[in-house]
């Protein structure tokens, strides 16, 4: 009797190419060593998720957590052969995912993998890290505000001060534009005190001194709120 052949097709799309550029980024590794999860968490990894997770996000433009688990089920030959893991739908739920959400939340340990993170990205790519540029900007949207939120009422640097907004600030490698930390606060806070915890991250995720950072603010003295002041310094 002859064997009957079973055909799966499934759209592969750039999941190959995604995976292989988060693997090389060593992103799977390095948040299993820094954000540690519950013991009776079962299934893929919180690396593995997250760098699942990422995958979809970046090869279907949608970060909706309920949309992951049905793109990975039609997708299961194709996630088990570049990740060399067994996947599961479950492994991509969304209560899984809200719990790597969580997991992300706390400051100490993204900051600690983050550090990690930038120091391997260095090191893969041979990247000379002499000058790196400081700014702060906001993000306003219509969103509801609670007393305790990130999303708050403040200066508006998009000119819509009928908007509550979140504020970021954020250190990247001159001139390639590479992050080197970035900082997420409630959007009524000021820019100045966040300069020095930024510049201190930098050094600590880089491992150095002798930087030259430019910091680049409003000058409030020129009277014009389009004017900006900006200036290397070495640290």
């Amino acid at each position: 009797m002859a064997e009957i052949l079973s055909i799966r097709s499934e759209r592969i799309d750039d999941i190959p190419s995604r995976l292989a550029q988060l693997d090389r980024m060593g992103v799977q590794p390095l948040l299993d060593e820094h954000v540690p999860t519950h013991g009776n968490w079962v299934g893929l990894s919180l690396g593995w998720v997250t760098v699942l997770w990422l995958t979809h996000i970046l090869s279907e433009a949608d970060h909706r957590l309920n949309h992951v688990q049905p793109w990975a089920k039609q997708r299961l030959q194709t996630l088990c052969g570049a990740t060399g893991q067994r996947v599961h739908p479950l492994d991509l739920g969304d209560d899984r995912l809200a719990a790597v959400r969580e997991a992300w939340s706390q400051d100490e340990r993204w900051q600690a993998f983050e550090g990690a993170f930038t120091h391997h990205l260095l090191c893969v790519y041979d990247l000379q890290a002499e000058r790196v540029r400081l700014d702060a900007t906001t993000a306003s949207g219509y969103w509801r505000v609670n007393e305790d939120g990130l999303v708050q009422f403040g200066h508006s640097k998009d000119h819509r001060p009928d908007l509550p907004q979140v504020k970021v600030m954020l250190s990247v490698l001159d001139p390639l534009g590479l992050p080197v930390a970035t900082d997420v606060v409630p959007g009524q806070r000021a820019d100045d005190p966040r300069y020095l915890p930024a510049i201190t991250r930098v050094r600590e995720s880089l491992g150095q001194r002798g930087l030259a950072v430019r910091r680049r603010r409003q000058d409030g003295r020129a009277g014009d709120p389009g004017q900006y002041s900006s200036r290397w310094r070495l640290l």
